[in-house]
């Protein structure tokens, strides 16, 4: 673009849209992630919907300028609520063309997409550099993306000896100025973000943020405005992983057991800033044996505790978690799942470990299974959860994932209400002739003796016991016992109630979910209905037990699939069969509980469905006309 020395410059193109992605991506440790939680955070306390995926490499430290290596945030800010990452991102602001690679070679992006990219390596004197970068640079012209050379580095060293500690806050302010965020809103978040640092550090931030702002402002020539609302109702911030950690303050749990794991440590560290201020204790075991070991010795006594891990630490802990199921122990379990086998892949998403939650246990061992299907929902799972693992004496699992624990999005602030709390204990002296395990033959549900109350004393024990907890082997005594075990799960699905069909009560095809897939399968079905495709969707949060009704509303539709991160075959897979066919893992489950023939489309591919993937599966179920 050229112009004349006198000429003015031409005002920037202003895009008035409903929503816009964003995705600021550099090597590990650049601070790209921390640019993203801030605007985010911004962004939506303006006035915005948000949903944030933090882009996390597989190794701790990868080599630099490596397209595996690429490390992020994505956001996508729209005018009313945003529940999922959508389809391709509108501006991403890379601090290398490598990492910039990784997200192109992902069909991560938008045809159109703007592109603010370091330049310093085009000027780079090691010529292998500058190679790598005009490769790059050729394979991304095979899109229609408008490149912007940024020069990130050569700015922030006006004002800082090691840019690599500045170009996120000089990023975050290109930001501000393209999209209007609010300046002073940004300085509070930084100061909070930085709030251990000190004030020379706050003061250099807020200095490259505003270098980056008024760059932006003599340099880039588009804004983009979306309209904000502010909302009615007090709002909070944060992510699925901070909502677990405040929802187990609000329920009144007052231990956390746990053993560090990718994606699920980061629960314990904002209950280690917080929780002490409300009774409670942050316990770090040696191992996630130990971890679940304490927890179900501190709820023995009287305390609901919980602990967190994700898959491969729930396998460590099973032989425990079939203790508490036959010492009735009340336990809570947050697994915050990531793809698998083994160690998998520790920073991506993945929905694989359902069946490992149901079955994954020596013996008969029934207990309660969650799934939070949004960050709100995170909160108030730990409340619900508690609860249950009180009222029934049993193990509950919540299943959340990485979408949910990274994922910022805002919700309503809770009004807190002191019933979530536990009630306080009982130490009254037992009533004669009360035993260990009294179970109620019509709901197998019994009262719990706290060690230490008069006349309760019993001998624990994990092995088959009758209802006075001594050890017993006999036929009639084993059987007995595990029905009432079992019993108790169906008194609980006696007081669930239906899920609630998203779209019309009959149709063509239902597709079904579980947890972090709400947003997206919603909006492919509201994608697919104006495309007039007769399709609705049902997602569930109780997997064990079932919600009630699946079977009457399966049959208000001719065809039923699940959308699930996990894998499942295609039907027209190489040596693939009716049946050898292996399924997706709820697909399993309701084909099992239903009896209906519940197809399903699973997908691995280490972050969250898109939706119009989504779509797609759905056309390819019920073609244009209905189903044939």
């Amino acid at each position: 673009m050229s112009a004349s020395a006198t000429a003015a410059p031409a005002p920037p193109k202003v895009l008035r849209v409903p929503e816009h992605t964003v995705e600021i991506v550099s090597d590990s440790g650049e601070g790209a992630q921390k640019c993203g939680q801030i605007f985010a955070a911004v962004s939506a306390k303006m006035g915005n919907g948000v949903w944030t995926v933090e882009l996390i490499p597989a190794e701790i430290q990868p080599p630099p300028r490596v397209p595996e290596g690429a490390s992020g945030n994505r956001i996508r800010v729209g005018e009313n609520a945003v529940t999922n990452w959508g389809d391709r991102t509108d501006l991403v602001i890379a601090f290398n063309e490598q990492v910039l690679l990784a997200r192109h070679r992902v069909d991560a992006l938008a045809d159109d997409a703007l592109l603010l990219i370091e330049d310093k390596w085009a000027r780079s004197e090691d010529p292998d550099i500058v190679a790598q970068w005009e490769a790059a640079l050729k394979e991304l012209s095979s899109k229609h993306y408008r490149i912007i050379p940024v020069a990130m580095e050569d700015e922030c060293l006006t004002i800082v000896d090691n840019p690599r500690k500045g170009k996120n806050m000089f990023a975050l302010g290109m930001l501000a100025r393209i999209y209007g965020r609010d300046m002073e809103l940004i300085k509070a978040q930084i100061a909070y973000a930085f709030r251990k640092k000190s004030e020379e550090v706050y003061t250099q931030n807020v200095a490259l943020l505003e270098l980056g702002f008024h760059w932006a402002e003599d340099n880039i020539d588009i804004r983009v405005e979306i309209p904000t609302h502010a909302s009615d109702k007090p709002l909070v911030v944060m992510n699925g992983n901070e909502a677990i950690a405040m929802g187990s303050i609000a329920s009144g749990m007052e231990l956390c057991a746990m053993y560090p794991i990718t994606p699920a440590t980061s629960v314990s560290h904002l209950l280690s800033e917080v929780f002490e201020r409300f009774g409670g204790i942050v316990h770090q075991a040696e191992d996630e044996i130990a971890a679940v070991g304490v927890a179900i010795g501190a709820s023995y006594a009287g305390k609901v505790a919980f602990t967190i891990t994700s898959g491969p630490g729930m396998a460590l802990k099973t032989e425990f978690l079939g203790l508490a199921v036959m010492t009735e122990t009340p336990l809570v379990l947050v697994n915050v799942q990531r793809g698998g086998p083994s160690t998998g892949l520790p920073t991506k998403v993945e929905q694989s470990d359902m069946l490992a939650a149901l079955y994954g246990q020596t013996g008969d061992s029934p207990h309660i299974v969650m799934a939070p299907a949004t960050i709100e929902e995170c909160f108030h799972i730990m409340i619900t959860a508690r609860r249950l693992a009180e009222t029934f004496r049993t193990l509950v699992m919540v299943l959340s994932d990485a979408n949910l624990a990274t994922g910022v999005s805002p919700y309503p602030t809770p009004t807190l209400d002191e019933a979530w709390q536990a009630a306080p204990l009982d130490l009254a002296p037992v009533k004669e002739g009360q035993k260990a395990y009294g179970w109620n033959k019509e709901t197998g549900l019994s009262e719990r003796i706290i060690p230490g109350r008069p006349g309760g004393m019993f001998t624990l024990t994990g092995l088959a016991h009758d209802d006075r907890s001594k050890v017993a082997y006999s036929s009639d005594i084993h059987q007995h016992s595990s029905a009432m075990r079992s019993r108790k799960m169906a008194v609980l699905q006696s007081l669930l109630v239906p899920p609630t069909v998203y779209g019309d009560a009959s149709g063509d095809l239902l597709v079904v979910g579980w947890g972090s897939t709400k947003g997206a399968i919603e909006e492919a079905v509201d994608r697919a209905r104006k495309e007039g495709l007769k399709v609705s969707s049902l997602h569930l949060r109780f997997l064990s037990p079932l919600e009630p009704g699946l079977k009457d509303i399966f049959k208000r539709f001719k065809k039923v699939m699940t959308v699930e991160i996990n894998y499942s075959d295609e039907p027209d897979d190489p040596y693939i069969t009716e049946e050898n066919r292996r399924r997706g893992q709820l697909s399993i489950l309701l084909r099992n509980a239903t009896l209906v023939d519940v197809d399903c489309w699973g997908r691995v591919p280490g972050e969250p469905l898109r939706p119009m993937s989504i779509v797609e599966a759905i056309r390819g179920r019920v073609p244009r006309g209905g189903a044939k």
